[in-house]
């Protein structure tokens, strides 16, 4: 028999957590939204304690920081981009819509469309 070493939460503290952390993004994303730049400036000094004269970055402090990483994990970065990019080209080619004439006058196809919401049920 498995022994258990760390219990996880309940399903019923997960859903708690995870409605917690949703209002308090959501309450973030509508502080910056009515505030703007002074929402993220007092985030960035409670969260971060920085305070820049402004968040936007020169060329020359992004050449600075860039130059300061070092040069592998710089690669490892660009490869890991290009996989990305490569898959997710892939998979947005496979989601195309299609619509064929089978027969005359009879056309079959499928469309993609994004919803908000959905519903299942599963019987059994």
């Amino acid at each position: 028999m498995a022994k258990i070493i760390k219990p996880g939460i309940s399903a019923e503290a997960a859903l708690a957590a995870d409605v917690k952390v949703q209002n308090i993004v959501a309450g973030i994303l509508e502080d910056i939204r009515t505030r703007g730049d002074e929402a993220v400036r007092e985030l960035s000094i409670k969260f971060d304690k920085w305070d820049p004269p402004s968040f936007k970055l020169t060329d020359e402090q992004i050449q600075e920081v860039v130059a300061s990483v070092d040069p592998q994990t710089i690669e490892d970065l660009k490869f890991a981009q290009a996989q990305i990019r490569n898959f997710a080209q892939h998979q947005k080619d496979a989601l195309q819509d299609i619509e064929v004439e089978t027969l005359p006058g009879v056309i079959l196809g499928h469309k993609n469309l994004p919803v908000n919401s959905l519903g299942c049920y599963i019987p059994g």
